[in-house]
């Protein structure tokens, strides 16, 4: 038998897409819209990964907004988009990079659209999160983690 045909390939697939948790908070109710809307808004964005049989990994990218409006909480979202995904045949950093960059590239549309779709339905204008650079915050990450790991 040749080589390659013993090499296992390589798969990453989406199994499912699904939202894992979401809150919507607008604790001063309808006080809110007497004022003029001119937010003041704080973007939190982390994600975690769980491995959930050799060939699944959860992927939970999670996005929490907390907008002020005159130094009051106007509303506060949060949501946690999360992704089943199928991977064969990828190790190491490869598979490090998928789940750091690849899955979160993937959930980020679905999670930006649950994000406007229920700040909408609370009143407000849509949020429109900007892109974000999974790859330069993978990166950020690996650096922390190898200079908290010298530091030992």
């Amino acid at each position: 038998m040749a080589e390659n045909e013993q090499a296992v390939q390589q798969q990453f697939g989406v199994q499912r897409l699904f939202i894992k948790d979401l809150s919507f908070e607008a604790p001063q109710g309808v006080a809110v819209f007497g004022s003029q809307w001119q937010p003041q808004v704080n973007v939190d964005l982390n994600s975690k990964t769980q491995k959930i049989s050799d060939e699944s990994y959860e992927v939970v990218l999670t996005v929490t907004i907390t907008a002020k409006n005159n130094e009051e909480t106007a509303f506060l979202v949060e949501v946690q988009q999360a992704g089943l995904f199928h991977i064969v045949g990828i190790e190491g950093e490869a598979l490090s990079r998928a789940l750091g960059v690849v899955a979160p590239n993937l959930l980020f549309p679905y999670l930006r659209e649950a994000i406007d779709n229920v700040v909408v339905k609370g009143g407000f204008p849509a949020v429109g999160l900007q892109p974000v650079n999974f790859e330069a915050l993978y990166l950020q990450s690996q650096q922390k983690a190898a200079g908290e790991a010298s530091a030992h």
